[in-house]
């Protein structure tokens, strides 16, 4: 009798064990997050499931800080972040201003500090002309306030930004996309409903249309 009660606390402790390694690292290390509209194509495509490194990129009190090899934001970086005007909604941007610096646009084209910037990421959407007409082609100068991030989508003609909602606070940032593990093609409504009838339709859809639809070419994709 103590045998069986011995084993059944091994497997509860194992049990109990495995959820607190699962919520440290869902927590403090790494997320899964998709890709529910187009505003960061075409290097993220509608229905790209991506991992995000939150152990670097993640806010961090001063203490932190010194003890986790925290990395500074770089511009480049695609982060995910919370919503500065709805914060239970996750963004996708990439890194466009950084603190301190006087950010500009003339005619689509970013200035930093007076100097046009290379965004050699944008060269997928512009081969072919597939680059949208960007209403907000026209913007600043802005300094970039302290202890923000300037964010931008590589679509940029169909991207709600920080051109629109203004810098984004450091403390919202999630943490940093860095690899494709899935991508499943549909429309954006598909990730974008909620409740439990769009969980369950999209749960159906996965399992039905998997191999026909999964993007089989760019599973472990960096993220560029």
């Amino acid at each position: 009798m103590s045998f069986q009660k011995s084993t059944a606390r091994e497997y509860f402790e194992s049990i109990v064990i495995a959820v607190i390694l699962a919520l440290f690292v869902r927590t403090w290390v790494v997320q899964a997050f998709k890709i529910p509209t187009g505003s960061m194509e075409q290097n993220l495509l509608i229905g790209d499931h991506l991992v995000v490194n939150k152990f670097v990129h993640a806010a961090a009190t001063a203490a932190e800080r010194r003890l986790l090899p925290m990395q500074e934001h770089r511009r480049g970086d695609v982060l995910v972040f919370k919503f500065p005007e709805e914060p239970e909604r996750d963004f996708i941007k990439r890194v466009i201003g950084l603190p301190g610096e006087t950010l500009e646009l003339r005619q689509s084209q970013v200035f930093i500090n007076g100097e046009p910037i290379d965004e050699p990421y944008l060269d997928a959407m512009r081969q072919g002309g597939r680059m949208p007409l960007d209403l907000r082609g026209t913007f600043g100068p802005l300094v970039v306030p302290e202890g923000h991030l300037f964010m931008m989508g590589d679509n940029r003609g169909d991207s709600q930004d920080s051109r629109y909602w203004g810098p984004l606070p450091i403390g919202y940032v999630k943490g940093k996309a860095f690899v494709l593990y899935w991508s499943y093609e549909a429309e954006s409504e598909f990730y974008s409903d909620v409740g439990v009838g769009a969980t369950f339709r999209r749960l159906t859809s996965a399992v039905t249309h998997l191999f026909t639809r999964t993007r089989w070419e760019r599973i472990l994709r960096p993220v560029p």
